[in-house]
């Protein structure tokens, strides 16, 4: 009986080792320290089947009897040690395709000036397949120190490809780096828009930053119009020769900017009413000939006719050299009401 009992277990466990689905073989995950976790699939591993149609692995292909402790490096595995016994590149896959056994996220860089900034492992593994031509020459598997843009410019980290030779150079910021329509608050009037994506088809980032204007927009000081004018931000290309003048039309920069059709003046009696029209004069002249030379943005100070005609306000032009004397046809403004 007992005799009989042995040869049974025995018949039950060879046909254990004969049929690996008889055992219960389940998904092993490691934890790897900086990339991520790893899961090893007994079942995908065993279902592989070679050129003749018969199973490529059995469990003896891996398992030689007893437990190992050992943890193994990917150096290890390169030079053969436990997966890389068949990740060799004939048997299986290379052991440095790691993106086959290592999840890849694409990582996102908190960038201050310019803001989050995402880099792509699957868009660049498309490309180069092989994870060692950045880990670890270039970067640890793990967290790695910020790298400046002007170290990158010398060849480390992104600037060791990215160099104009095997990749796009590092100084067409647009291809990493969101460009966001910036908009600053301009009251009285509307708020004025730059347009990265509009100026970065002519220029380069360089042209700009940070040589006129800090890409931290924080450290940037407020600039003034008649600054402007002057060659400061904005005016260093804005002068008319290399690109439209600062002075010219401000509806160009400052979105939204409707001017009045006309404007009406109510005469302190009430009885004679003024009109401006913003559509004819900005036909001939522009914004700054009268703002703010002559008249703040928003509503300026009432003028007299007697101060108009000792050339304040309206008197400044119309002086009868510039345009009609103010002391002229009164009907041309006034209209009886």
């Amino acid at each position: 009986m007992k005799r009989t009992l042995m040869f049974a277990l025995a018949g039950l466990l060879g046909l254990a080792a004969g049929h690996a689905d008889a055992l219960q073989l389940k998904d092993i995950s490691y934890d790897t320290k900086d990339a991520g976790k790893v899961v090893f699939s007994h079942t995908k591993h065993l279902a592989k089947k070679n050129q003749r149609g018969t199973p490529a692995f059995s469990c003896a292909s891996c398992h030689t009897g007893g437990k190992s402790k050992k943890r193994y490096t990917m150096e290890d595995m390169y030079k053969g040690q436990s997966c890389g016994a068949c990740h060799n590149g004939r048997q299986a896959f290379d052991a440095h395709e790691c993106s086959k056994c290592h999840q890849v996220k694409d990582v996102v860089y908190q960038v201050k000036e310019t803001g989050p900034t995402p880099f792509s492992h699957s868009a660049h593994l498309k490309k180069l397949q092989d994870c060692s031509v950045c880990h670890t020459k270039l970067y640890k598997t793990g967290k790695n120190p910020t790298v400046t843009m002007a170290e990158m410019e010398k060849g480390k980290s992104c600037g060791f490809c990215h160099n104009g030779k095997q990749a796009f150079k590092v100084d067409q910021c647009s291809r990493c780096h969101k460009s966001p329509e910036v908009r600053y608050a301009t009251p009285p009037v509307p708020q004025a828009t730059f347009s990265h994506a509009f100026h970065t088809q002519v220029y380069s980032c360089q042209d700009c930053h940070p040589a006129t204007v800090k890409p931290d927009k924080k450290q940037n000081k407020r600039v003034t119009m008649a600054e402007m004018e002057k060659g400061k931000s904005c005016g260093v290309c804005h002068d008319g020769k290399s690109a439209f003048s600062v002075k010219g039309d401000c509806a160009k920069c400052h979105t939204g900017f409707k001017l009045p059709a006309s404007k009406s003046y109510t005469n302190t009696k009430g009885t004679v009413i003024g009109h401006f029209s913003h559509e004819f004069h900005t036909a001939v002249y522009q914004c700054n000939d009268c703002h703010t030379k002559i008249y703040p943005y928003g509503n300026a100070k009432p003028a007299t006719m007697q101060q108009m005609e000792s050339g304040a306000s309206c008197g400044a032009c119309h002086d009868g050299k510039s345009a009609f004397s103010v002391k002229g046809d009164c009907l041309k403004c006034h209209k009886r009401s």
